[in-house]
């Protein structure tokens, strides 16, 4: 299964979680609402869940081996990193409107 496609859907500045992205496998399967998380310094990803009656959560999607795991968090960290760069840049090359006197 290959990740064809990474889209960051929102990117957060402030608290642990930094962004939700889209994940696309073999152009043909969507995973959304995957989380990048940052907590003791180190990135994560957490996967889609839902909310038990007893108040746990619950994957409803997520990695089988560690392998994969680690192939989707790198590539969703990479995404992220770059979205983040991308955005800095854009609101570095923002010139301000000329004041009016």
């Amino acid at each position: 299964m290959q990740i064809t496609d990474i889209k960051v859907r929102k990117l957060f500045d402030e608290g642990p979680m930094k962004a939700i992205v889209s994940v696309t496998f073999d152009g043909q399967l969507a995973v959304h609402d995957i989380k990048v998380i940052n907590a003791r310094d180190k990135f994560f990803i957490v996967m889609p869940s839902r909310k038990n009656p007893d108040e746990s959560y619950r994957d409803i999607v997520h990695p089988i081996n560690a392998q994969f795991r680690g192939m989707l968090e790198e590539a969703v960290i990479t995404a992220y990193e770059a979205a983040v760069a991308e955005a800095q840049a854009a609101e570095n090359t923002e010139t301000p409107a000329p004041e009016t006197v």
